[in-house]
């Protein structure tokens, strides 16, 4: 046991406000992207100005920033691509990940000094390849989605100490290997490989029948349709103690395109359980309340995808459930006010939880509410408007304030 190292807890990163919750709630490390070469193409993404800001805040709270760029760029786009490299190199990116071969070679002879993540995208199920990607210049490799517990544990005992292994332990499944998919292409004329996913895996499908096309079959009998190839989600928080005895070196959590109360509860949740295994591993169970903070974000039913068996289909619908809100963000804590930025409408007397950086949610009824101003208030009720709610207890800046969704 002695000989266990810590692993990173890597949080998604869709814009500055969830690089802030990440960076805020525990992350290590944190994945983004540019504008360009991403695998979640997004109006959000980072511009080079962003991305420069975003490596110069994340450096300064000791976060690193690994920069995607693992689509299967074209011919057009692979000219332009070594000046992107050298840009990344020249505002200190700690790693760019990518998949393609070919960018490989251009992060080479560009930017020799980078270091290199090998995407998920590669599709590595086997110590041979893992290798080889190390002998061409891998600091890392990101393994197929795929693999189990055991064979994940036999690629890290053939790979040198200093060659790191990156698995996903939280976040969205796709139904393809390693997130090769053509359905969106087909349909919709949106490449998933390279970042424009609309996600027809996770709508309802019917049966026809070619020689009566106005008939529609369910494949199988509920009256919501058939959603055959919507995954359900991973969620890997009940078994810390076996990634990390695997040989783990990164946790990545899935979800550059979810909210950054997404981000800040999961992120909080693993780093909180990685600190637990390694202050104790012989004695290490996850607390039940680190259970329950998962199921607070919005998300399909969990399942541990592969690691263990084979992980069924999530058949009831092709949506999330989501069982709380957020209310508001505290900016400032003094005086016995918390002074809060309005998220959500809520109401004099609510009952809310307040949940910070690195500990655990408490109970928390709003009984005084004021506006800006100092005036009483009965509700807020406007967006982003800011707020003083009494409260007795000291609270980290950026903790969360959120409310259970009524029935």
């Amino acid at each position: 046991m002695a000989n266990i190292k810590r692993p990173e807890v890597l949080a998604p990163v869709g814009d500055f406000e969830r690089l802030i919750a990440a960076v805020q709630f525990g992350a290590d490390a944190v994945f983004l992207a540019g504008k360009e070469f991403g695998m979640r193409a997004s109006q959000t993404n980072f511009d080079n100005e962003q991305l420069e800001q975003a490596v110069k805040y994340a450096h300064e709270n000791n976060v690193k920033v690994y920069v995607t760029v693992n689509t299967l760029p074209r011919n057009d786009e692979i000219d332009v691509l070594p000046t992107y490299l050298e840009f990344l190199q020249s505002i200190n990116v700690d790693a760019v990940i990518a998949s393609d071969i070919g960018v490989l070679s251009l992060i080479k002879k560009h930017t020799p000094d980078m270091e290199i993540h090998i995407s998920t995208q590669a599709g590595i199920v086997n110590y041979q390849t893992a290798l080889s990607f190390y002998e061409m210049g891998a600091k890392r490799v990101v393994l197929a989605r795929e693999l189990s517990m055991q064979e994940i544990a036999e690629i890290r005992r053939h790979l040198p100490d200093d060659c790191d292994i990156e698995v996903f332990v939280h976040g969205a499944m796709c139904m393809s290997f390693s997130g090769r998919c053509l359905i969106s292409n087909y349909l919709t004329n949106r490449d998933a490989n390279r970042g424009e996913c609309a996600q027809p895996c996770r709508w309802g499908y019917y049966l026809v029948e070619e020689k009566r096309p106005n008939e529609y079959y369910p494949i199988f009998e509920d009256e919501k349709g058939s959603h055959i190839l919507n995954a359900k989600d991973l969620c890997m928080i009940q078994h810390i103690d076996d990634l990390i005895k695997a040989g783990v070196t990164s946790l990545k959590i899935e979800g550059r395109a979810k909210s950054s109360y997404y981000v800040s509860v999961i992120t909080n949740a693993y780093k909180i359980a990685v600190d637990q295994y390694m202050n104790d591993p012989e004695n290490f169970k996850i607390q039940d309340w680190l259970i329950e903070e998962v199921q607070k974000v919005s998300h399909r039913k969990y399942s541990t995808g592969f690691y263990y068996d084979t992980p069924t289909q999530y058949y009831e619908n092709g949506g999330y459930t989501r069982d709380y809100d957020v209310i508001a963000i505290v900016d400032e804590s003094k005086d016995g006010y918390l002074y809060c930025t309005q998220k959500n409408k809520f109401w004099l007397n609510d009952q809310t939880e307040v949940l910070q950086p690195g500990d655990k949610p408490f109970d928390f009824k709003i009984e005084e509410l004021y506006d800006d101003k100092g005036e009483p208030m009965e509700a807020a009720c406007h967006p982003l408007m800011k707020v003083k709610i009494k409260c007795d207890q000291t609270v980290k800046t950026g903790s969360i304030i959120r409310k259970q969704k009524q029935d």
